[in-house]
């Protein structure tokens, strides 16, 4: 990290922590953190699900929410890029303060209920974006009032699908009231035969991923698994945030919300290692969850994910993280003779059963 990037990031945490999330997207914008562009080797490109990706660290969603910062965050040496969550109203979300910083823990938990400016705006700015060779993809949600949020994913899907490389299905956050129930069997078969349906009418067909909780029993990822391969999924993001709260330290620890970063690397591991093992290698794995070294990008790679993403760790190790943990994870491949990124997924699975 530079000097210019930790005073900022110094700066940014003297603020109240929403405030400075919408800062650091104006500096995004605004050219003021440098970017290094596309970070590749032949190690480190692979496929995923179809889409080529220039290395296989990517941006979870949740830091831009609206779309606002694509084209910078595509130089930032992220390998793919995903936005949103995105619902097919605009909606404020729920009232503030929603998102707290737990810095003893290196962890944020949030509560932001799905803010955003309404998939129309949202479509508007990805058919604007140029091509490029970082994926873009976007989160799609359900508006808090909708009379049938099952259907609002394909609203999402419909307006949005048409300007975006990918795109996931969000019933895994924790803000919005009995969202979660869509992960049970029944309710998430026909949520997903809906955008199926509505991936089957758009220009194009898109990798369609689906974003799952890490607060499962075995029983519930076994049903997961088996509705996402019988739905046509080209994959699973695991995880989305945690509800619990074992091992904090930080005063902001009650916070009702989502809980990120440091804390949840385990238990998103773990269950991403179940999921390798449920599905067989029959759909790709993304693991998500308390990354912010090289290696524990590994780690999710060995675990049985096909690639990664973070967010979390960049609030507190700024954005120059994600070419570090490109070039760290290149190292560590070489390191231990792989030729490809491909060759080490799943390795060290069963440490994590």
């Amino acid at each position: 990290m530079s000097l210019v990037e930790s005073a900022g990031l110094a700066l940014l945490h003297r603020l109240d922590p929403e405030r400075a999330h919408a800062l650091s997207l104006l500096a995004l914008r605004a050219g003021l953190a440098p970017l290094p562009g596309v970070v590749t080797s032949p190690r480190l490109a692979t496929t995923v699900a179809g889409l080529s990706l220039q290395n296989p660290v990517g941006l979870a969603a949740g830091y831009d929410k609206n779309a606002t910062a694509i084209a910078p965050l595509s130089r930032a040496g992220f390998g793919f890029v995903e936005v949103g969550a995105a619902t097919p109203l605009p909606q404020p979300g729920n009232p503030k303060p929603r998102l707290f910083r737990l810095t003893e823990d290196h962890a944020v938990i949030n509560r932001f209920g799905f803010n955003n400016e309404g998939a129309e705006a949202i479509a508007a700015r990805l058919a604007a974006r140029k091509p490029g060779p970082v994926p873009v993809g976007l989160n799609l949600g359900a508006n808090k009032t909708s009379e049938n949020r099952a259907a609002d994913f394909a609203k999402v899907l419909t307006t949005c699908g048409p300007h975006v490389d990918f795109a996931t299905v969000n019933v895994s956050s924790p803000n919005t009231e009995k969202l979660r129930d869509l992960q049970g069997p029944a309710a998430l078969a026909a949520l997903l035969a809906g955008v199926m349906e509505a991936r089957a009418r758009l220009p194009r067909p898109i990798p369609i991923f689906l974003k799952i909780a890490p607060d499962l029993t075995p029983d519930d990822l076994a049903q997961i698994a088996e509705v996402a391969v019988a739905s046509g999924l080209a994959g699973i993001i695991a995880t989305n945030t945690t509800l619990s709260r074992e091992g904090l330290n930080s005063a902001s620890k009650g916070e009702a919300g989502g809980l990120s970063g440091a804390p949840l690397f385990e238990k998103s591991t773990r269950v991403l290692a179940q999921l390798s093992q449920l599905t067989e290698c029959r759909l790709p794995l993304i693991g998500v969850g308390g990354i912010s070294t090289p290696e524990q990008a590994y780690e999710k790679i060995r675990a049985g994910a096909s690639a990664v993403q973070l967010y979390s760790a960049m609030v507190y190790q700024g954005i120059s993280l994600i070419p570090q943990i490109a070039k760290g994870l290149d190292a560590l491949l070489a390191r231990d003779g792989f030729a490809n990124i491909a060759d080490a997924i799943g390795t060290g699975r069963d440490t994590w059963l």
